[in-house]
């Protein structure tokens, strides 16, 4: 039985810009299970869908068609059931202000039905760095400090699967680190973690198995190590200032003055170098390294465009 399976799911919204009847498809048959224990990553750029999965998955949005369990639980039909099954990170910082972090996290454990939790409650404040503001009011904390009270909320009533919703973004290094060595424990012990991120070597280090969204559709979905294995070996990088030649520039990745192309063999790194050089650009710090999950996932998303995109539907 998968820890989480979604069939078929599509989600329909009147579009904002269509005429009267119009209607926007956010997901579009999304088909995926995730199975009992696994890592795994649903990534994809902004607006692809991955929220309004999470949400359907949540029972917080209703799916226009399709069906999603938790561990054989329905999440519309036998939403409690499931709900008990889930601990969900969401991506928005929100907090009760009324109480201090300890109060909280017995009330949320009351919700489900917990008595006398606090053995496990001590355990989550040490482990996620938040004991010595056990009894600070939840409008003392930094943002920081509440992305980490949202993580101990979610895991309050031990779920055998756990949802992270790009639970790092606009943290610190050491909120990362300090969240990823507790949750691969959890993980280890058998629970289920489902993740999304934009910091795609969090989801190359952490996760067995990724899919892909593009346009509310699954565009890519294997394990990481043959994701990476079906990229191209090896990509060049320098740095130049100016304007790349418009050949090289439809190929390249580029971060300020860091530029980086996929390099299949000698012959090719030879002639980018050519280019780049006739085209009068001063070349510096030029390496090689392999391809990484960024590589994979910029190339899928390139490939993806040319089919045709969920979208707008005018009945």
């Amino acid at each position: 039985m998968p820890a989480i399976s979604f069939q078929s799911v599509s989600k329909t919204y009147p579009s904002p810009r269509g005429p009267s009847g119009a209607t926007f498809l956010a997901l579009d048959a999304v088909k995926l299970d995730v199975e009992e224990g696994e890592f795994f990553g649903l990534l994809g750029p902004n607006g692809a869908g991955k929220t309004t999965l999470i949400s359907i998955l949540a029972g917080l949005t209703r799916a226009s068609s399709g069906r999603v369990t938790v561990l054989g639980c329905d999440v519309q039909t036998d939403y409690a059931q499931a709900r008990r099954k889930l601990g969900i990170v969401p991506q928005e910082l929100v907090f009760d202000p009324f109480f201090n972090v300890r109060e909280a996290l017995r009330f949320q454990s009351g919700y489900f039905g917990i008595k006398q939790n606090d053995a496990w409650i001590d355990e989550l404040l040490s482990s996620l760095g938040l004991a010595d503001k056990a009894g600070a009011n939840m409008r003392q904390l930094s943002g920081g400090m509440k992305r980490r009270m949202l993580v101990a909320q979610a895991l309050v009533h031990k779920p055998p699967v756990i949802v992270l919703d790009e639970p790092t973004a606009g943290v610190d290094v050491e909120l990362r680190q300090t969240l990823w060595q507790f949750i691969s424990t959890l993980n280890k012990k058998g629970h289920t973690v489902l993740l999304t991120t934009h910091y795609l070597e969090e989801a190359e280090a952490l996760c067995g198995r990724i899919a892909m969204l593009k346009s509310g559709r699954v565009v890519a979905l294997d394990r990481t190590s043959d994701l990476l294995k079906a990229a191209s070996g090896n990509v060049l990088r320098f740095k130049t200032s100016g304007n790349l030649p418009a050949a090289l520039a439809s190929r390249a990745r580029v971060t300020g003055t860091v530029v980086q192309l996929p390099a299949h063999n000698a012959l090719e790194i030879e002639q980018y170098l050519a280019a780049v050089r006739e085209s009068g650009l001063v070349i510096e710090d030029v390496e090689m390294r392999k391809a990484d999950l960024e590589d994979v996932f910029i190339d899928i998303m390139n490939r993806s465009s040319s089919q045709q995109p969920a979208g707008v539907k005018i009945p």
